[in-house]
């Protein structure tokens, strides 16, 4: 057996293909993660993802899985385990966002979407996280990273309050369930990035979003993807040993 499989953690990305996903596959493979790109249909785009990851010294592999199907998830750790090893950290970074409308234009459809990809696929990753990280089910410990968004504390008013709402109730699980395994080796918290130039923007009808917002932000600007995943990076290692049911704010001020 290759003796890096034995020695490097491995850290699973989920929405791993672009934005903040794509940055935190980089920097942890960087750091010495081996690392697992999920993705859900852009293959082209996980494999450059991949390949970069490979040139910083790890192994890597792309895996297509949609979060909100449990079948699919289960599998996804299955093959990610047997392709590199037990999983150290997993970072809940899929989710999606839609067309900027006010509250009462939305359809229950959309709120299902919203809820069955940003809140149940979040869940029943970290479910299956936690049943192989657990030192109660065997396991050596490890990290969970869920990331939230600004939006569960402002609201998003006339743009996409369900989006909003789907990240608030990842605030929750992230303090709740970070309690509940804290004994057994297990840390889990979140990031709330603020506005940051990626491409889910486009996702919600206005691709140049940042920077209509971004005189708002004390900082005066937009957020990129990497300095998310630093905090995310920062969050997952033994520098935040001490750290658990907690959520950092990764917004310019706001």
């Amino acid at each position: 057996m290759d003796r890096r499989v034995m020695t490097r953690p491995v850290m699973l990305v989920t929405g791993g293909s672009r934005g903040i996903g794509a940055a935190t596959c980089r920097l942890a493979a960087a750091a010495g993660y081996d690392v697992a790109v999920n993705y859900a249909s852009n293959r082209d785009a996980a494999d450059t993802v991949v390949s970069a990851c490979r040139e910083a010294g790890a192994s890597a592999v792309a895996v297509q899985t949609l979060v909100e199907s449990e079948t699919d998830v289960i599998a996804m750790f299955d093959e990610v385990v047997g392709a590199l090893g037990p999983i150290a950290c997993l970072v809940n970074n899929a989710g999606i966002v839609r067309d900027q409308v006010r509250f009462d234009e939305m359809s229950v459809e959309r709120w299902r979407e919203m809820f069955e990809v940003n809140v149940i696929g979040s869940f029943i990753c970290a479910r299956e996280a936690v049943q192989r990280m657990s030192t109660r089910h065997g396991g050596a410990g490890g990290s969970i990273v869920n990331v939230s968004s600004a939006a569960s504390y402002l609201g998003s008013p006339g743009e996409y309050i369900d989006y909003a709402a789907s990240k608030a109730a990842i605030d929750t699980m992230t303090m709740g369930l970070g309690k509940e395994v804290a004994e057994e080796g297990i840390r889990v918290n979140a990031v709330r990035p603020g506005v940051v130039y990626t491409d889910i923007h486009g996702s919600g009808g206005e691709p140049g979003r940042v920077d209509r917002v971004a005189g708002g932000v004390p900082m005066r600007r937009g957020g990129q993807p990497e300095e998310v995943a630093q905090a995310i990076l920062w969050l997952a290692s033994d520098a935040a040993s001490y750290i658990t049911a907690t959520t950092v704010n990764v917004s310019g001020g706001r």
